[in-house]
């Protein structure tokens, strides 16, 4: 190549005993770069993934020559904020990136949060792993930052029609997660870290004008003329304001019942539903690496797979999903009747497990087949599985699960490996809890595990656990909205947004929705 600019950007591989020899790799720039090493500038590595294609692990790295920040120059400040506030309901990443979005054009917002702030909803979460107690209103799904807060804190996201992921990334690091999530090709945070960050980004909005509301439950929409003006919460106070934004997050069924009850309109809209996966990480490790499965500077593996199948002419997918390398399985249940799991992992990632979303896509076709009808009938099939998971666990959020090697023959494990998951699991033939309902969930995932276990061995074994039931993927529901101004279909100032109105699938992409969903409302104040 022609002897490059300071600004250039360099692809490369590295091997693994060199990736931490910054001598070694200005060697391996210099000649791809035709340059004696001393000559070359200063190198940034930009972007860092793990190739693990064919038995062999490398860092593939782009090297970024001269002086190249990780962060954009000059991006838009907060500001202090004014004027009557928008109206905020739910703390998760689309409401608290919304907000942080209204802020950098000066506008005052408050944020309406059902939950509690990160700390005191620790206690809650204790709760359910160790006496089985679901705070319906605290819990993994619902609190200061939402869902993602204790899930994990994966940021990746193929969701860049939706607005520039990198924005969120940068606003997330400056508000104190790791610097590493600038690089890295899948870039996560940590459930242990991911509390610090969002109250970071809670204090920085306080300290312009935000405000906050925690533990306020909003049970009904002030609505006037065609209008929404503000909202009633639980607790007889009223609140008003100019706008208002639902980002509930997809588990807030009684803010779905409350838009059915105001005749707002409701979609159906398919979400994935099955099981958590979990095997001991060595076993990934080995599947992935290979031969460099132990090699110390590679971190635990994860794997993402995805097979079709067909059922009475039925085409649907069974694919892995919010996969947790080093991680645990944990209650994410918000009732106490029902039982639900989701998976998380810390910053390190160093629990001796990994697990995944191992789920089918459902249609409200399937649903609908099955007996559940109307908007909210994929909220009644979740309900129906988590039901009879709950009972089949045998209560206290113990989960009802099996060997994946017996859940292929259809029968109870005798005995069960160990488990991440801290409430206990019960042996099960979770087949007909899948099954419960009437839509085939069971036979998807069988024929899926026999493809999967060739194509990362071991995956199908005894040593893997299925443990019931991961139903809270995306929200079953949409709630329709204007394409240009963003507002509800029939609805002035109501804003769906997120998860839970049916836009999002993820912290990134949720994040990017509530920008998004700021600045319509900053375009529609401009006009007025």
């Amino acid at each position: 190549m022609s002897r490059p600019s300071r600004h250039d950007r360099i692809e490369l591989d590295v091997p693994l005993d060199e990736i931490g020899d910054p001598d070694a790799l200005r060697r391996r720039v210099a000649r791809i770069a035709g340059m004696a090493p001393d000559a070359l500038p200063p190198l940034t590595v930009v972007r860092r993934a793990i190739d693990a294609r064919g038995q062999r692990a490398v860092f593939h790295l782009v090297v970024g020559l001269g002086d190249t920040p990780l962060r954009t120059p000059d991006r838009p400040p907060l500001r202090e904020v004014s004027g009557e506030p928008v109206l905020i309901v739910g703390d998760g990443p689309a409401g608290l990136f919304c907000a942080h979005e209204l802020a950098r054009a000066g506008i005052a917002s408050m944020v309406i949060e059902r939950g509690k702030t990160v700390q005191p909803r620790r206690h809650d979460l204790a709760a359910i792993q160790k006496r089985g107690e679901v705070d319906p209103d605290s819990n993994y799904c619902f609190g200061e930052g939402g869902a993602g807060t204790y899930s994990d804190g994966k940021l990746y996201t193929r969701a860049d029609k939706r607005g520039d992921p990198r924005d969120v990334l940068e606003t997330l690091a400056e508000s104190g997660a790791p610097e590493e999530i600038l690089v890295d090709a899948r870039p996560h945070i940590g459930s242990n870290k991911l509390p610090r960050v969002v109250t970071s980004m809670r204090e920085a909005l306080e300290s312009v004008g935000v405000r906050f509301e925690m533990g306020a439950r909003v049970v009904k929409l002030r609505i006037v003329g065609g209008s929404v003006r503000g909202v009633d919460l639980a607790d007889g106070r009223t609140i008003e304001g100019r706008a208002v934004v639902l980002a509930t997050g997809h588990s807030a069924r009684d803010v779905f019942d409350m838009l059915l009850a105001l005749g707002v309109p409701l979609e159906p809209k398919g979400f994935a539903l099955g099981v958590r996966i979990e095997h001991p990480q060595l076993l990934v490790n080995r599947a992935q690496y290979g031969r460099d499965a132990e090699h110390p500077l590679l971190p635990n593996a994860a794997y993402r797979l995805a097979e079709p199948t067909t059922i009475d002419a039925r085409e649907r997918g069974v694919f892995s999903f919010c996969m947790c390398p080093g991680g645990w399985i944990v209650p994410a249940s918000t009732e106490n009747d029902a039982l639900v799991v989701n998976g998380m992992s810390l910053s390190r990632r160093d629990s001796p497990f990994a697990n995944s979303g191992l789920v089918v896509a459902i249609e409200p076709d399937d649903w609908e087949r099955a007996g559940f009808h109307g908007a909210l009938g994929g909220v009644a099939l979740q309900r129906a599985i988590e039901r009879a998971s709950f009972e089949a666990g045998g209560g206290s959020m113990r989960a009802p699960a099996t060997r994946a090697s017996d859940f292929l023959l259809r029968r109870t494990s005798q005995t069960l490996p160990d488990t991440s998951y801290i409430p206990g699991v019960t042996s099960a033939e979770i087949g007909s809890v899948l099954d419960v309902a009437g839509v085939p969930v069971a036979e998807r995932i069988r024929s899926a595990l026999r493809v999967f276990d060739r194509r990362l061995r071991g995956y199908a074994s005894s040593d893997a656990i299925l443990v019931a039931t991961e139903s809270r993927t995306s929200a079953p529901v949409r709630t329709p909205r204007d394409p240009v101004t963003l507002e509800c279909a029939g609805l002035r100032r109501l804003y769906p947004c997120g998860e839970g109105a049916g836009y999002a699938g993820g912290i990134v992409s949720a994040a990017l929705d509530g920008i998004r969903v700021a600045r319509a409302i900053t375009k529609e104040l401009a006009q007025k």
